[in-house]
Protein backbone atom coordinates (compact mmCIF):
# COMPACT_ATOMS: atom_id res chain seq x y z
CA UNK A 1 0.00 0.00 0.00
CA UNK A 2 1.14 3.59 -0.85
CA UNK A 3 2.16 5.02 2.67
CA UNK A 4 1.63 8.60 1.00
CA UNK A 5 -2.27 7.60 0.43
CA UNK A 6 -2.44 6.27 3.85
CA UNK A 7 -0.79 9.30 5.66
CA UNK A 8 -2.76 11.37 3.60
CA UNK A 9 -6.22 9.90 4.01
CA UNK A 10 -6.71 10.57 1.00
CA UNK A 11 -7.02 13.71 0.92
CA UNK A 12 -4.93 16.75 -0.35
CA UNK A 13 -2.73 18.40 1.70
CA UNK A 14 -2.52 22.16 2.25
CA UNK A 15 0.89 22.73 0.13
CA UNK A 16 3.20 20.89 -1.69
CA UNK A 17 7.09 20.55 -2.51
CA UNK A 18 8.59 20.43 -5.78
CA UNK A 19 5.55 19.04 -7.22
CA UNK A 20 5.50 16.09 -4.63
CA UNK A 21 1.30 15.81 -2.65
CA UNK A 22 1.89 17.07 0.68
CA UNK A 23 1.14 14.12 3.58
CA UNK A 24 -0.92 15.32 6.37
CA UNK A 25 0.19 14.98 9.93
CA UNK A 26 -0.20 11.18 11.37
CA UNK A 27 0.55 9.46 14.39
CA UNK A 28 2.27 6.96 11.87
CA UNK A 29 3.96 9.42 9.55
CA UNK A 30 7.32 7.71 8.45
CA UNK A 31 10.93 9.24 6.96
CA UNK A 32 9.56 8.31 3.86
CA UNK A 33 6.37 10.35 4.62
CA UNK A 34 8.95 13.23 5.64
CA UNK A 35 11.15 12.37 2.28
CA UNK A 36 8.15 12.57 0.14
CA UNK A 37 6.82 16.13 1.40
CA UNK A 38 9.98 17.87 1.35
CA UNK A 39 10.71 16.52 -1.89
CA UNK A 40 13.98 15.05 -0.66
CA UNK A 41 15.38 11.29 -0.38
CA UNK A 42 15.24 9.15 2.70
CA UNK A 43 18.99 9.50 3.53
CA UNK A 44 18.71 13.37 3.70
CA UNK A 45 15.62 12.93 6.30
CA UNK A 46 18.40 10.65 8.13
CA UNK A 47 21.28 12.77 7.51
CA UNK A 48 18.82 15.97 9.10
CA UNK A 49 17.52 13.87 12.11
CA UNK A 50 20.74 12.58 12.89
CA UNK A 51 22.59 16.65 12.67
CA UNK A 52 25.16 15.32 10.31
CA UNK A 53 26.92 17.97 8.30
CA UNK A 54 26.55 18.12 4.28
CA UNK A 55 23.08 19.17 4.13
CA UNK A 56 22.29 22.72 2.74
CA UNK A 57 20.43 25.14 5.15
CA UNK A 58 17.53 25.41 2.71
CA UNK A 59 16.90 21.91 2.53
CA UNK A 60 17.68 21.46 6.36
CA UNK A 61 14.73 23.94 7.05
CA UNK A 62 13.01 22.31 4.60
CA UNK A 63 13.08 19.01 6.03
CA UNK A 64 12.85 20.22 9.70
CA UNK A 65 9.42 21.87 8.41
CA UNK A 66 7.88 18.81 6.86
CA UNK A 67 9.00 16.47 10.23
CA UNK A 68 6.58 19.49 12.14
CA UNK A 69 4.07 19.34 9.88
CA UNK A 70 3.77 15.33 10.08
CA UNK A 71 4.55 15.11 13.89
CA UNK A 72 7.47 13.03 12.56
CA UNK A 73 9.63 11.89 15.97
CA UNK A 74 12.89 10.14 14.37
CA UNK A 75 13.21 6.71 15.57
CA UNK A 76 15.82 7.20 18.96
CA UNK A 77 16.21 2.93 19.22
CA UNK A 78 16.92 2.67 15.83
CA UNK A 79 19.51 5.65 16.20
CA UNK A 80 21.03 4.12 19.36
CA UNK A 81 21.58 0.78 17.95
CA UNK A 82 23.70 2.32 14.77
CA UNK A 83 25.63 4.45 17.20
CA UNK A 84 26.56 1.65 19.59
CA UNK A 85 24.82 4.55 22.24
CA UNK A 86 21.95 5.61 23.64
CA UNK A 87 23.10 8.90 25.00
CA UNK A 88 20.98 8.45 28.66
CA UNK A 89 22.70 7.58 32.14
CA UNK A 90 20.51 6.03 34.10
CA UNK A 91 20.07 7.10 37.96
CA UNK A 92 19.16 4.89 40.98
CA UNK A 93 18.48 6.63 44.03
CA UNK A 94 16.59 5.50 47.60
CA UNK A 95 15.86 8.73 48.60
CA UNK A 96 14.58 12.12 47.46
CA UNK A 97 13.62 14.04 50.28
CA UNK A 98 17.22 14.63 51.61
CA UNK A 99 19.24 17.54 50.22
CA UNK A 100 22.26 15.45 49.68
CA UNK A 101 20.74 12.72 46.97
CA UNK A 102 18.55 16.10 45.47
CA UNK A 103 21.58 18.34 44.96
CA UNK A 104 23.55 15.52 43.59
CA UNK A 105 21.15 14.30 41.23
CA UNK A 106 20.60 17.90 40.35
CA UNK A 107 24.52 18.19 39.55
CA UNK A 108 24.25 14.70 37.61
CA UNK A 109 21.54 15.89 35.44
CA UNK A 110 23.38 19.49 35.00
CA UNK A 111 27.03 17.59 34.02
CA UNK A 112 24.93 15.30 31.73
CA UNK A 113 23.39 17.58 29.52
CA UNK A 114 26.67 19.12 29.08
CA UNK A 115 28.21 16.22 27.64
CA UNK A 116 25.09 15.50 25.30
CA UNK A 117 23.56 13.10 27.85
CA UNK A 118 19.67 12.64 29.22
CA UNK A 119 19.07 11.46 32.56
CA UNK A 120 16.47 8.68 33.11
CA UNK A 121 15.68 8.72 37.20
CA UNK A 122 14.00 5.66 38.93
CA UNK A 123 13.32 5.91 42.00
CA UNK A 124 13.46 3.08 44.46
CA UNK A 125 11.28 2.53 47.78
CA UNK A 126 12.75 -0.11 49.40
CA UNK A 127 16.59 -0.62 49.63
CA UNK A 128 16.26 -4.64 48.80
CA UNK A 129 17.89 -6.83 46.47
CA UNK A 130 14.96 -7.44 44.87
CA UNK A 131 14.25 -3.93 44.15
CA UNK A 132 17.74 -3.26 43.10
CA UNK A 133 17.64 -6.08 40.54
CA UNK A 134 14.18 -4.52 39.22
CA UNK A 135 15.61 -1.36 39.20
CA UNK A 136 18.24 -2.31 36.75
CA UNK A 137 16.34 -3.93 34.83
CA UNK A 138 13.84 -1.21 34.25
CA UNK A 139 16.52 0.48 33.26
CA UNK A 140 17.64 -1.91 30.45
CA UNK A 141 13.93 -1.58 29.08
CA UNK A 142 14.37 1.88 28.90
CA UNK A 143 17.95 1.76 26.90
CA UNK A 144 20.59 3.84 29.11
CA UNK A 145 23.92 3.17 28.41
CA UNK A 146 25.26 3.59 32.16
CA UNK A 147 24.09 4.00 35.76
CA UNK A 148 24.84 6.06 38.51
CA UNK A 149 23.55 4.90 41.84
CA UNK A 150 22.84 7.07 44.63
CA UNK A 151 22.77 4.83 47.73
CA UNK A 152 22.80 6.79 50.98
CA UNK A 153 22.35 4.33 53.10
CA UNK A 154 23.76 0.91 53.99
CA UNK A 155 23.31 -1.34 51.42
CA UNK A 156 26.35 -2.21 48.78
CA UNK A 157 28.01 -3.29 51.83
CA UNK A 158 25.29 -5.85 52.54
CA UNK A 159 25.84 -9.46 51.67
CA UNK A 160 22.83 -10.27 50.26
CA UNK A 161 23.08 -6.73 47.88
CA UNK A 162 24.82 -7.31 44.47
CA UNK A 163 24.56 -4.55 41.19
CA UNK A 164 24.22 -6.95 38.31
CA UNK A 165 27.50 -8.14 36.55
CA UNK A 166 28.78 -6.02 33.22
CA UNK A 167 26.93 -3.25 33.93
CA UNK A 168 28.46 0.81 33.74
CA UNK A 169 28.09 1.71 36.91
CA UNK A 170 29.53 4.38 39.22
CA UNK A 171 27.93 5.32 42.98
CA UNK A 172 28.05 7.69 44.78
CA UNK A 173 27.65 8.38 48.36
CA UNK A 174 28.69 4.63 49.69
CA UNK A 175 31.01 2.64 51.20
CA UNK A 176 31.42 -0.04 48.60
CA UNK A 177 34.94 1.15 46.81
CA UNK A 178 36.03 -1.93 47.62
CA UNK A 179 33.89 -3.48 44.52
CA UNK A 180 32.40 -0.73 42.85
CA UNK A 181 33.55 2.65 41.23
CA UNK A 182 32.41 5.21 44.12
CA UNK A 183 32.41 9.51 44.08
CA UNK A 184 31.77 11.01 47.65
CA UNK A 185 32.25 13.44 49.73
CA UNK A 186 35.25 13.48 52.20
CA UNK A 187 32.37 12.97 55.02
CA UNK A 188 35.20 12.23 57.60
CA UNK A 189 37.47 14.85 57.04
CA UNK A 190 34.41 17.36 57.06
CA UNK A 191 32.89 15.97 60.63
CA UNK A 192 36.59 16.49 61.90
CA UNK A 193 37.33 19.62 61.12
CA UNK A 194 34.19 20.91 62.52
CA UNK A 195 34.41 19.44 66.11
CA UNK A 196 38.19 20.73 65.93
CA UNK A 197 37.06 23.91 65.22
CA UNK A 198 35.09 24.44 68.32
CA UNK A 199 37.34 22.17 70.45
CA UNK A 200 40.01 24.95 69.16
CA UNK A 201 37.29 27.95 70.12
CA UNK A 202 38.04 26.71 74.22
CA UNK A 203 35.18 24.23 74.26
CA UNK A 204 35.58 20.85 76.72
CA UNK A 205 33.50 18.59 74.32
CA UNK A 206 31.55 19.18 71.24
CA UNK A 207 27.64 17.12 71.50
CA UNK A 208 26.76 15.21 68.41
CA UNK A 209 23.29 15.80 66.51
CA UNK A 210 23.68 12.65 64.36
CA UNK A 211 21.45 11.54 61.16
CA UNK A 212 19.46 8.32 60.71
CA UNK A 213 21.47 4.95 61.89
CA UNK A 214 21.13 3.34 58.22
CA UNK A 215 22.60 6.20 56.75
CA UNK A 216 26.09 5.87 55.41
CA UNK A 217 26.82 9.36 55.24
CA UNK A 218 25.37 9.88 58.89
CA UNK A 219 28.44 7.16 59.99
CA UNK A 220 30.80 8.19 58.92
CA UNK A 221 30.30 11.76 60.49
CA UNK A 222 29.90 10.12 63.43
CA UNK A 223 32.73 8.32 63.66
CA UNK A 224 34.51 11.18 62.58
CA UNK A 225 33.35 13.25 65.43
CA UNK A 226 34.22 10.41 68.03
CA UNK A 227 37.91 9.89 66.85
CA UNK A 228 38.33 13.97 66.93
CA UNK A 229 37.04 13.83 70.67
CA UNK A 230 39.00 10.73 71.26
CA UNK A 231 42.55 11.97 69.67
CA UNK A 232 41.73 15.64 71.73
CA UNK A 233 41.54 13.01 74.96
CA UNK A 234 37.63 14.53 75.58
CA UNK A 235 34.84 11.93 76.09
CA UNK A 236 32.62 11.78 73.74
CA UNK A 237 28.79 12.89 75.35
CA UNK A 238 26.06 10.77 74.51
CA UNK A 239 24.68 10.84 71.13
CA UNK A 240 21.30 12.09 69.77
CA UNK A 241 20.08 10.77 66.98
CA UNK A 242 18.05 12.42 64.50
CA UNK A 243 16.63 11.86 60.86
CA UNK A 244 17.97 14.29 58.78
CA UNK A 245 14.30 16.83 59.17
CA UNK A 246 14.11 20.14 61.60
CA UNK A 247 11.70 18.57 62.96
CA UNK A 248 13.85 16.11 64.43
CA UNK A 249 16.98 18.69 65.13
CA UNK A 250 14.10 20.41 67.07
CA UNK A 251 12.83 17.53 69.05
CA UNK A 252 16.97 17.22 69.96
CA UNK A 253 17.64 20.72 71.22
CA UNK A 254 14.81 20.79 73.54
CA UNK A 255 16.53 18.02 75.04
CA UNK A 256 20.25 19.47 74.52
CA UNK A 257 18.77 22.24 75.82
CA UNK A 258 18.64 21.14 79.51
CA UNK A 259 22.44 19.57 79.51
CA UNK A 260 23.38 23.13 80.95
CA UNK A 261 26.82 21.39 80.06
CA UNK A 262 26.29 21.20 76.28
CA UNK A 263 28.13 24.51 74.79
CA UNK A 264 28.78 23.03 71.54
CA UNK A 265 27.24 20.87 69.18
CA UNK A 266 27.83 19.37 65.84
CA UNK A 267 24.72 18.39 63.38
CA UNK A 268 24.90 16.10 61.11
CA UNK A 269 23.07 18.51 58.45
CA UNK A 270 22.28 22.41 58.13
CA UNK A 271 17.97 21.09 58.63
CA UNK A 272 18.61 19.28 61.78
CA UNK A 273 21.01 22.51 62.94
CA UNK A 274 18.08 24.82 62.25
CA UNK A 275 15.31 23.34 64.48
CA UNK A 276 18.16 22.69 67.07
CA UNK A 277 18.54 26.34 66.97
CA UNK A 278 15.21 27.47 67.20
CA UNK A 279 14.50 24.79 70.11
CA UNK A 280 17.56 26.66 71.85
CA UNK A 281 16.52 29.82 71.50
CA UNK A 282 13.10 28.93 72.56
CA UNK A 283 14.75 27.62 75.99
CA UNK A 284 16.44 30.82 76.28
CA UNK A 285 20.22 29.47 75.25
CA UNK A 286 21.63 32.24 73.18
CA UNK A 287 23.70 31.22 70.03
CA UNK A 288 26.45 31.89 70.22
CA UNK A 289 26.64 33.30 73.69
CA UNK A 290 25.31 29.79 75.59
CA UNK A 291 25.86 27.62 72.53
CA UNK A 292 27.91 27.15 69.38
CA UNK A 293 26.41 24.94 66.75
CA UNK A 294 27.53 23.97 63.58
CA UNK A 295 25.84 22.14 60.82
CA UNK A 296 26.71 20.10 57.57
CA UNK A 297 26.07 20.22 53.96
CA UNK A 298 26.34 24.30 53.72
CA UNK A 299 22.86 24.38 51.99
CA UNK A 300 21.72 28.17 49.94
CA UNK A 301 19.61 29.08 53.17
CA UNK A 302 22.55 28.58 55.87
CA UNK A 303 23.81 31.83 55.86
CA UNK A 304 20.32 33.35 56.50
CA UNK A 305 19.66 31.34 59.81
CA UNK A 306 19.55 33.33 63.11
CA UNK A 307 22.26 33.71 63.66
CA UNK A 308 24.38 32.74 60.38
CA UNK A 309 25.40 28.98 60.71
CA UNK A 310 28.80 27.84 60.49
CA UNK A 311 28.52 24.64 58.58
CA UNK A 312 30.30 22.16 56.43
CA UNK A 313 30.48 22.71 52.68
CA UNK A 314 29.79 19.81 50.72
CA UNK A 315 30.83 20.20 46.42
CA UNK A 316 27.35 18.84 45.24
CA UNK A 317 28.68 20.05 42.00
CA UNK A 318 31.85 18.24 41.82
CA UNK A 319 30.07 14.77 42.94
CA UNK A 320 27.81 15.22 40.27
CA UNK A 321 30.48 15.86 37.09
CA UNK A 322 32.86 13.59 38.74
CA UNK A 323 30.10 10.21 38.71
CA UNK A 324 28.87 11.42 34.85
CA UNK A 325 32.94 11.46 33.94
CA UNK A 326 33.62 8.11 36.03
CA UNK A 327 30.62 6.21 33.79
CA UNK A 328 31.62 7.93 30.17
CA UNK A 329 34.71 7.26 30.49
CA UNK A 330 34.24 3.43 31.72
CA UNK A 331 31.72 3.35 28.58
CA UNK A 332 34.25 4.64 26.24
CA UNK A 333 37.96 3.97 27.72
CA UNK A 334 37.28 1.31 30.11
CA UNK A 335 38.47 2.36 33.74
CA UNK A 336 38.76 1.09 37.08
CA UNK A 337 36.03 -1.26 38.51
CA UNK A 338 36.41 -0.33 42.12
CA UNK A 339 37.94 2.69 44.61
CA UNK A 340 36.75 5.58 46.06
CA UNK A 341 37.50 8.96 44.42
CA UNK A 342 36.86 12.06 47.84
CA UNK A 343 35.53 15.41 46.87
CA UNK A 344 37.31 17.63 49.86
CA UNK A 345 35.02 20.28 51.99
CA UNK A 346 35.46 22.94 53.53
CA UNK A 347 34.55 24.66 56.70
CA UNK A 348 32.87 28.09 56.40
CA UNK A 349 32.96 30.01 59.96
CA UNK A 350 29.99 32.25 60.58
CA UNK A 351 28.01 33.70 62.81
CA UNK A 352 26.90 30.42 64.86
CA UNK A 353 30.13 29.73 66.76
CA UNK A 354 32.55 31.43 69.38
CA UNK A 355 34.17 30.77 72.22
CA UNK A 356 32.68 29.30 75.25
CA UNK A 357 30.93 31.84 77.70
CA UNK A 358 33.82 33.38 79.94
CA UNK A 359 36.47 32.58 77.54
CA UNK A 360 35.87 35.15 74.91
Amino acid sequence: MDTADSASTGTEGSRGRKGKRAVRRTQTASMADVARLAGVSSQTVSRVSNGYAGVNEETREQVLAAMKELGYRPNSAARALKRGEFRTIGVITFNLSTTGNMRTLEAIATSAAQEGYAVTLLPVAVPTQDEVRGAFSRLGELAVDAVIAIMEVHLLDAATISLPPHVQVVVADSDAGDRYAVVDTDQAGGAGAAVRHLLDLGHSTVWHLAGPEESFAAQRRTDAWRAALTEAGRVPPPLVRGDWSAESGYRAGLRLADERDCTAVFAANDQMALGLLRALHERGRKIPDDVSVIGFDDIPEAGSFLPPLTTVHQDFAEVGRLCVEGVLRRMRHGGPEHGTTLVPTKLVVRGSTAPPAGDA
